[in-house]
């Protein structure tokens, strides 16, 4: 669905159309999903039937080499979406039934299946299903050079009743009888088999549980994963967009935002496939709605709508990405706000392809308000890029309520949000550990994010010793509403 025109998109048309608009945004990693062979195309290649095959559907396996090649050579890190977590239940064309039984890679009879997915559940208990799973890991990794793994649905995989019915949320639960311990031994050992091939390879566990000690190395006794999959924040952006922002909490905000485990690191993201399937919406479209279809254009004036959505879906971006993680992840077409959902061909919509597609050109059209959120997001990896932010420690000084504001300091940065929909702020002082002359390096006012320009790029501020949040230092500076402002140190690029 990576294609504009309504059609299965190929690997080559990938290479050739859509990497260079990723290296234009200033990614540098890049997650591939629905490569291993599904037969149903609706199911985001969630239902597995050959593990040691790229889907043909997209072209052959040259030609994802290439893509994979030609990735490498722009600078990327490339991830597979890993299927490890069950496998289709087709017999035919699949592994189920393999040697006649039910319990040749699965477990026999109602605990080989995912009430759920309707699909089939790995036995991890027996060496000959690890050997085929740790084979199908070095496969990618050396007849494809892909450079790691996120891992699908590993809370599945940790507990018995696969966050069917609840969500672990205590050590109790975490280490409990409902722990499937196969299951951890398996992870364990692939995180282990895959950083021993390739010591810089990346590891990523989709994890909404929380697992304790998921993200910390195998030889302290974790699981070895690099990074888990901050799943809340979406449901989290989703959940508030049926809330007229007015009503928005900062200090819920905040702590969903920065609410995990000390030293296991998070890829924080607000959007994926799962909040825009058909049914739901995107975030842009959560935000404006219809008003996208006539509202977008540049030759005529924004209404309230459009100008409140392009606003908030710029902050929310920026705050997911300053906040929630150490990691930011963009499912494409967010980086542009793309309209409406995602629906696959299926019989309830005669077979169409209108919704699984992406429409890359509206986000080139200088005629059309999503370059300014294009833009806003190569600003944003920009921002990373020079000042290394993700990696370091975050500081919230700020939440408050009634002026609608978030503020916190991350590595030599310090970000302001006005979330208020209404109320503008003149000198409005933000808290700072280190005094000095401050400079603004990004506005989401900017006109060429779409704002209305209120705000100047570069302008300076001073500190004084006035002591604010907690902090010995503060300066002051003007914050429109519904805008977001980064400012630095000057000269101090490198603390």
């Amino acid at each position: 669905m990576a294609t504009e025109v309504g059609k299965i998109g190929t690997y080559r048309e990938f290479t050739r159309d859509v990497l260079p608009h990723i290296s234009y945004l200033g990614y540098n990693t890049i997650q591939l999903m629905a490569v291993m062979e599904h037969s149903y195309y609706a199911s985001f290649g969630y239902q597995v039937t050959n593990f040691f095959a790229p889907s043909s559907r997209f072209g052959t396996p040259e030609e994802l080499k290439e893509l994979v090649d030609t990735a490498h050579g722009l600078g990327f890190t490339v991830l597979l979406d890993l299927v490890h977590s069950h496998a289709s239940s087709n017999s035919s064309d699949g592994i189920n039934l393999m040697d006649g039984t039910d319990s040749c890679y699965f477990h026999s009879g109602g605990r080989g299946v995912h009430s759920g997915w309707d699909s089939k559940l790995f036995d991890y208990s027996k060496v000959e299903v690890k050997r085929f799973l740790l084979s199908n890991l070095r496969y990618w990794l050396e007849d494809f050079c892909f450079d790691g793994f996120r891992f699908d649905a590993v809370t599945s995989m940790l507990y018995y009743h696969h966050g069917l019915y609840k969500v672990p949320m205590s050590y109790d639960e975490y280490f409990g009888n409902e722990v499937d311990n196969d299951s951890v031994v398996y992870l364990t050992l692939a995180n282990d088999f895959i950083h021993n091939l390739n010591p810089n390879a990346i590891t990523i566990a989709e994890d909404v549980s929380g697992f304790a000690c998921l993200c910390r190395p195998v030889e302290e006794g974790g699981v070895g994963f690099d990074y888990r999959l901050a799943m809340g924040l979406p449901d989290k952006w989703i959940a508030l967009m049926k809330v007229p922002d007015e009503q928005w909490n900062m200090g819920n905000i905040s702590f969903t935002l920065t609410n995990r485990r000390w030293k296991e690191a998070n890829i924080a993201y607000c959007e994926s496939h799962d909040q825009a399937l058909v049914g739901d919406k995107t975030l842009a479209f959560w935000l404006m709605d219809a008003e996208m279809y006539t509202g977008m254009t540049i030759l005529q004036d924004r209404s309230a709508v459009i100008d409140r959505g392009i606003a908030l879906h710029k902050m929310i971006r920026l705050v997911t990405m300053g906040l929630g993680g150490e990691g930011y992840l963009n499912f494409m077409g967010n980086e542009f706000g793309h309209p409406e959902w995602i629906d696959f061909p299926r019989e309830g919509n005669n077979g169409s392809f209108h919704y699984a597609r992406r429409q890359w050109s509206i986000s080139r059209d200088p005629l059309l308000r999503y370059q300014h959120l294009l833009f806003f997001d190569k600003a944003m990896n920009a921002l990373e890029e020079e000042y290394e932010f993700l990696n370091k420690p975050q500081y919230v000084s700020r939440k408050h309520e009634d002026e609608k504001v978030i503020a916190f300091t991350r590595g030599p940065l310090v970000f302001v949000f006005n979330f208020h929909h209404s109320e503008s702020y003149v000198d409005y002082r933000i808290g700072v550990e280190n005094p000095g002359v401050y400079e603004a390096v990004l506005h989401s006012d900017s006109t060429e994010f779409g704002g209305h320009g209120r705000l100047e790029l570069g302008g300076e501020y001073f500190t004084d010793e006035t002591a604010w949040d907690d902090l010995p230092h503060s300066f002051m500076i003007y914050a429109p509403s519904r805008t977001c402002s980064v400012f630095k140190l000057k000269d101090d690029k490198e603390n």
